[in-house]
């Protein structure tokens, strides 16, 4: 295994010292170094998607000529396609970065379903993308030649490059700044909370990882069966579209988002859409933690944001912010009883139960089960 000292030494020597991307849970040690050492030994813009990076690298290559990281989950590199092939391509405006990419999904080893199609692709999309690439060996003697190769291509070709990173390859790292928060609830507090208070006439969207696995085990404990609950487990920042689609097909029924601020902040045009289109019935939920709780409890940029102003700039009827049990309870109350769209923002404290389980039902038959109940 390689510390997170020796990767950044090796990058130090290539003159890596610029960072931007979207936290990965495969190397989730790699970015609590990255967030300790911005500022002292290099620069890291935790940015909203992989998009967004791409093009911040590309401008700090811009001005500087120097080359910049950026880091992602294999599922951001759907995402990234885009600047990859029309802004950063040699044939275009020939831009050299390097792409640091966890791979989630890798063939022949477990993982869940959202992963299993870009796990098996990873490495035929980057070919088809023409971006070289190479696994990050688990021998620090080794990272060396591979780092040589990667930049003399990068100069070379003013082109990316890019390095796959499989799970186990870094030791563990024990952060240093640590995000401290005292609020009264869990998410998981929140989202009980919030389902005692509905009459199950709700139709929830949930937002993927930790939010949608606590929903599912809270249904359990209660005896109630999922079928008026879509679990989204990948296509992070969806859930609201997925809500709004729905909502806007059946302006009866009252649909509720359950969101994370990541998630938000990283489709945060969808928030136009919503505005825009009016649904009367359709309520979001965002349960802010400051935080990518499901990769690794990396920070995001929601201390710095105030969602419910941009949801009212966007046309939210309304938006209030809330962080006692009691006040949920309420704003629940108000929100049955008002005309959407409507932004609610939970302010949550970061982190989960280390036994919380995943759902016992696939995402297909979660689909199927929830389209017949709408049906009726």
């Amino acid at each position: 295994m390689i510390s997170c000292e020796q990767l950044y030494a090796e990058f130090k020597k290539c003159g890596l010292t610029f960072f931007s991307g979207v936290p990965d849970s495969t190397f989730k040690d790699w970015m609590k170094f990255l967030v300790d050492e911005h500022g002292s030994r290099l620069t890291n813009i935790v940015a909203a998607n992989e998009c967004e990076a791409v093009a911040t690298v590309g401008g700090y290559h811009l001005r500087t000529g120097n080359l910049g990281v950026v880091y992602m989950q294999n599922s951001g590199l759907g995402k990234a396609v885009n600047p990859l092939t029309s802004l950063t391509d040699r044939e275009v405006y020939s831009i050299p970065l390097l792409l640091m990419i966890g791979w989630r999904g890798e063939p022949g080893k477990k993982d869940e379903p959202q992963h299993k199609k870009m796990g098996r692709i990873t490495e035929s999309l980057l070919d088809v993308l023409e971006v070289p690439h190479e696994i990050l060996p688990d021998d620090p003697a080794q990272i060396a030649s591979v780092m040589e190769r990667a930049v003399a291509y990068m100069r070379d070709n003013g082109s990316a490059y890019a390095i796959l990173i499989k799970k186990g390859t870094l030791e563990e790292y024990k952060a240093k700044k640590k995000m401290e928060t005292n609020y009264e609830m869990s998410r998981e507090d929140a989202i009980k909370a919030i389902v005692d208070s509905l009459d199950g006439s709700e139709v929830i969207s949930s937002t993927i990882g930790k939010t949608s696995r606590e929903l599912f085990e809270y249904r359990e404990i209660l005896g109630q069966d999922h079928c008026k609950d879509f679990l989204t487990v990948g296509s992070m920042g969806c859930t609201a579209s997925i809500a709004n689609g729905i909502a806007l097909s059946d302006p009866n029924s009252p649909v509720f988002i359950f969101d994370g601020d990541g998630a938000v902040i990283m489709q945060m045009g969808t928030l136009a859409t919503i505005g825009h289109y009016e649904a009367k019935n359709l309520y979001h939920i965002v349960f802010d933690n400051g935080s990518y709780d499901s990769t690794g409890g990396q920070p995001t940029v929601s201390p710095t944001v105030d969602l419910g102003k941009v949801a009212l700039a966007c046309g939210y009827k309304g938006a209030k912010t809330v962080e006692t049990k009691a006040d949920l309870v309420e704003a629940i109350k108000y929100l049955k009883s008002s005309e959407g769209p409507q932004m609610l923002i939970v302010k949550v404290n970061k982190g989960a139960r280390e036994d919380l389980g995943r759902p016992t039902t696939t995402p297909i038959e979660n689909k199927e089960a929830f389209m017949e109940k709408l049906k009726k």
